[in-house]
């Protein structure tokens, strides 16, 4: 496998709905088979709900914005700089939580599929009421 450049003005924006998806690393644009670095710009409003990567660690990065970001139970409202990281398994959700657009990086190690396997999550208890239930910690 060779190295490659992935510049910004060559990388188009696919919508999935919830975000804007930018795919910077992946098996499809780079070959990689351990690394899948994706930049999603949420509006507001949106989001990806409770979901896990059975296989996978994820960071999140966050680039612009605010995000709500839950790991299991605990939600905290996320700034640029800011991250979270979750292991393999761990239900967790990302919401915009600006007025404006949010922007951020996930980093799944390592790729499967086309880069990373969800399995949502959102309509199980407790997940499917917990949003609405607990207050923001900061």
């Amino acid at each position: 496998m060779e190295g490659k450049f992935r510049l910004a003005q060559e990388l188009e924006g696919q919508d999935v709905g919830i975000a804007t998806l930018r795919w910077m690393c992946h098996p499809a644009s780079t070959g990689a088979r351990q690394l899948t670095i994706v930049e999603a710009t949420f509006a507001p409003g949106q989001g990806h709900s409770f979901h896990q990567h059975p296989e996978q660690e994820e960071m999140v990065y966050i680039v612009s914005g605010k995000v709500e970001q839950w790991i299991e139970r605990e939600r905290r409202i996320l700034g640029p700089g800011d991250a979270a990281f979750m292991p393999a398994g761990t239900v967790h959700a990302s919401f915009n939580a600006s007025d404006g657009e949010s922007r951020l990086l996930a980093v799944f190690g390592p790729s499967v599929g086309t880069g990373f396997d969800t399995i949502e999550m959102a309509g199980d208890a407790p997940w499917s009421t917990l949003r609405a239930a607990e207050p923001v910690a900061g």
